[in-house]
Parts: structure tokens; sequence; C-alpha cells
């Protein structure tokens, strides 16, 4: 390998450093509730490691994740959704869900959708 191929090799082993950024670590997750029954829309934020009701639904926050502020804006939680009718305490969801994308992780319930908004540090944005 001659010395022009070792600077770019260098370079390009720098840089590719700098694009392989960590998620950052959020302290609250938001999220969007839908009552279709009475399409009545919710936001509820919710701190990491604890858990809030809306309706029958309690949704337990385990970590939530934000890209860094150079990156493209994504955030992903890690939830566990349970429906408490009829005194069910039923996990009806447990899993990651995407800001971007809440078709391709969605809440399958015949009363609720439910979609993340953000992930932030923020408790009263």
């Amino acid at each position: 390998m001659n010395l022009g191929h070792l600077k770019i090799f260098l370079i390009v082993l720098f840089f590719s450093k700098q694009l392989l950024s960590e998620p950052l670590q959020m302290q609250f997750a938001e999220f969007k509730v839908l009552d279709k029954i009475s399409n009545k829309l919710y936001e509820k934020k919710i701190s990491i490691n604890s858990s809030e009701s809306i309706g029958t639904l309690v949704i337990e926050v385990y970590s939530c994740f934000s890209e860094p502020p150079d990156e493209v804006p994504e955030d992903y939680v890690l939830i566990d959704v349970k429906d408490t009718f009829q005194d069910e305490n039923k996990s009806i969801y447990k899993g990651w869900m995407i800001s971007s994308s809440p078709d391709v992780t969605p809440l399958q319930h015949p009363i609720y959708d439910l979609w993340l908004l953000d992930c932030n540090n923020d408790k009263t944005s």
C-alpha cells in the first residue's frame, strides 16, 4: 500500500468513527393517545422507569433514546402496555416504538391508538 492510500484510509477511518454517533438516553417519553370511541386525543409525558394510565391502558416506559442533533431526527422507546379492562392486567404490547414510523410498530387495540411523539429531558415541554 503506498503512502497516498494509507492517508486516505486513515482519513476515512477517522471520520467514520465520528459518523457512528451513539443515541442519547433521554429521561421522558411523550406519547399521543387517541380514544377511538370518544374521538379524544391525549398527550402524556412519562418518565423513564415509571408508568402512567390513560383510560384502561397502563404504559410503562423502560428507556427512551433520541438521535444526536446532527443526525436524522429519530426517537425510539422501549415500553410495556397493559390493558386493565375488566380488572385484567394483560400485556397487549411489549417492545420498541419508533416516532417516525408509528405504522411499523403499531399498538393493536380496538379502542386506543398510541404513538411516540418525542424523547427528551424536559418535563415541561
